[in-house]
This record gives structure tokens, sequence and C-alpha cells, in this order.
């Protein structure tokens, strides 16, 4: 058994505003990744994908979260990570997922890249009413 109680798969939230929040939100995601027991291939991809994440809530709507959630089914345990800001939401997702789609002069690999490396990727925006974004890693159970 991996986990003693529910209380320990309880989700768990980080609030960011700074970029010590950002700092916070990957090294929590790090651990549950480890305890998880997922490769280090896949633990890199869950840290790129919070920092991503957590980097876009601080540069783009100022404040917002990031959730982790232990999920699972039979044969799968998972990571469910979520992305909750109130900031100007994205005006055009299907753009903003282009790779090489950039708003900040940057290398516009952010969503479309967070999509590539995560296996469940979801999005909603209003304008002016922030942006949700759920990604889920998953990994066979160890029998």
């Amino acid at each position: 058994m991996l986990f003693q109680s529910d209380k320990e798969k309880e989700p768990l939230t980080i609030e960011i505003h700074t970029e010590v929040d950002i700092v916070e939100a990957r090294q929590k995601g790090r651990m549950f990744s480890n305890c998880l027991g997922f490769s280090t291939l896949d633990q890199a991809r869950i840290i790129t994908t919070i920092s991503e994440l957590s980097r876009n809530i601080y540069k783009y709507a100022t404040t917002g979260k990031i959730i982790m959630e232990i999920i699972e089914n039979q044969i799968e345990i998972g990571l469910k990570i979520i992305a909750v800001d109130k900031g100007p939401g994205i005006k055009n997702i299907r753009k903003a997922m282009e790779s090489g789609y950039t708003t900040s002069g940057g290398l516009g690999v952010g969503l479309s890249g967070v999509k590539k490396i995560m296996d469940e990727f979801t999005i909603s925006s209003q304008e002016d009413h922030g942006v949700n974004i759920q990604v889920i890693k998953w990994k066979k159970r160890n029998k």
C-alpha cells in the first residue's frame, strides 16, 4: 500500500503569487512524482509541466493556484495537476495551442509542449475570467 490513509491522498494546493511559489510547486511535484514511483523521465515531465503552468499563472494572471491530486483506477495510478487562475484568459485557445505560438516573445513551446509530454490535457478559458488547465500523467500499478 502506497499511502497509509485517505488523508495522505488529499489534493495539495499551492497558491502562485511569486517566483518562490513556482519553486515550491516544482518541489512538491518532484516529491509527489517520486513517492508515486514515476520514472526519472516522467518525473522530469511532471516537473516541467508544473513549472510551465505555474510560470504562466505568474506571468499572465499574476495569481492563481496549482492543485496536485493522486488519482487511481484498476490498472494505473496517476498525478492530476490543475492550474487555475482568474486572469485575462486566453482569447484564442486553438491558436495558443499551436507549436511556436507566443504572446510574450518567448519560444512558444509552452502549452503545446505540456500537451505532448502529459497523458491527458484539457483546457478551458473565458476571456476576463481566467484559465483552467487539467493534465494527468499515468503509470501502471506495481503488482
